[in-house]
This record gives C-alpha cells, structure tokens and sequence, in this order.
C-alpha cells in the first residue's frame, strides 16, 4: 500500500509551528521543511496555511519575527519563540500527549468495556 500524506486536525499546524521554532530563529520554507522532514513527509505544510498560522502565532505575541537573508541569499522573514510562546508550546503539548493517550487507549481497546 503506498503511504499517502496525512491530512492536519484542526488546531494542529500551532503547535507543530512552535515546536519547529523551539530550537532557535527559522524563515518559513525552513519550519515547513523542518515538518515534513521530522514526519518522514507524512506532514506536508502548505504555504498558504503555514504563512497563516505564522501570522496569527505573530499577533499571539508567540512568535516574533524579523527580516534577514536566507542561506541562498534572499529576504527572508525569521520567526523565533518568544517566552510566552514557550510557556504555549510546554502547555500544548502536554495537551496534545494528553489527547493522543486517550485516541491510543480507544485504539487498542481489546473488549467492548461496559455493556449496554
């Protein structure tokens, strides 16, 4: 069976954001690319989508960012974490841990629990 891309749940692409930024200052190409590359490209990050998230992160006062030059030498705008975003991405994702455990535990339920 071939692997196919997996579709974003809603609230996602936040958190996957700030954690991509938890290691220091990235342009966006770099935290799409940072994404797919940490998801054996199960997670492909549009554009449009990422630059939104960005921008929403940014008003958040999340993320701040700057202008600069790229690693091929073209302006590029870098995101960094600030400390509230820090604090947003420990309490994300111990939230995030928290919803995959139950998703998990539904998963491998081996009988039908309680009767009707």
């Amino acid at each position: 069976m071939p692997r196919t891309e997996l579709d974003l749940m809603q609230g996602t692409l936040d958190v996957l954001v700030l954690k991509a930024l938890s290691w220091g200052q990235r342009h966006g190409h770099a935290v799409a690319g940072w994404i797919r590359a940490t998801t054996d490209d199960d997670l492909n990050i549009e554009d449009g989508a990422l630059y939104t998230a960005l921008h929403r992160l940014e008003r958040r006062g999340l993320v701040s960012a700057e202008w600069g030059l790229s690693d091929n030498n073209r302006k590029a705008k870098f995101y960094e974490l600030t400390d509230a975003g820090r604090g947003e991405l420990r309490k994300e994702a111990h939230r995030w841990s928290r919803y995959a455990d139950a998703v998990f535990k539904v998963l491998r339920a081996q009988g039908s629990g309680m009767g009707r």
